[in-house]
C-alpha cells in the first residue's frame, strides 16, 4: 500500500541504511524522543544514536511506528487524564 511505504531514490542520502526498497516514510523516525521506542538504539554518553536501527525503515515499518506510537500516546493520554483529575 502506498500510504504505507515511500522510497526517496533522490535523497542525496538514499540508502541511508543500505537496505534494499527502503522505507523513507519516517526519514526522521517519530519514536526518536521515546526512551523505550522500541527500537534497539545505543546511548553514547546520554545521547541516543539509532545508526544501526532500521524498524522505522524496513517493511514493517509502517506497522511498527503505528503500534508504538499508540502505546507511547495512550500513555500519554492516561497521565493527561490524570492530571486533569487532579485539577477538580
Amino acid at each position: 500500500m502506498s500510504y504505507k511505504h515511500f522510497s526517496n531514490e533522490a535523497c542525496e542520502y538514499y540508502p541511508c541504511h543500505g537496505l534494499d526498497n527502503q522505507n523513507c516514510l519516517f526519514c526522521f523516525c517519530p519514536l526518536y524522543f521515546f526512551k523505550d521506542c522500541g527500537g534497539n538504539p545505543e546511548f553514547i554518553n546520554k545521547i541516543k544514536d539509532c545508526s544501526n536501527c532500521v524498524k522505522n525503515h524496513d517493511e514493517k515499518s509502517y506497522d511498527f511506528v503505528m503500534k508504538e506510537l499508540h502505546k507511547a500516546l495512550s500513555r500519554l493520554n492516561k497521565d493527561l487524564d490524570m492530571m486533569m483529575l487532579n485539577k477538580l
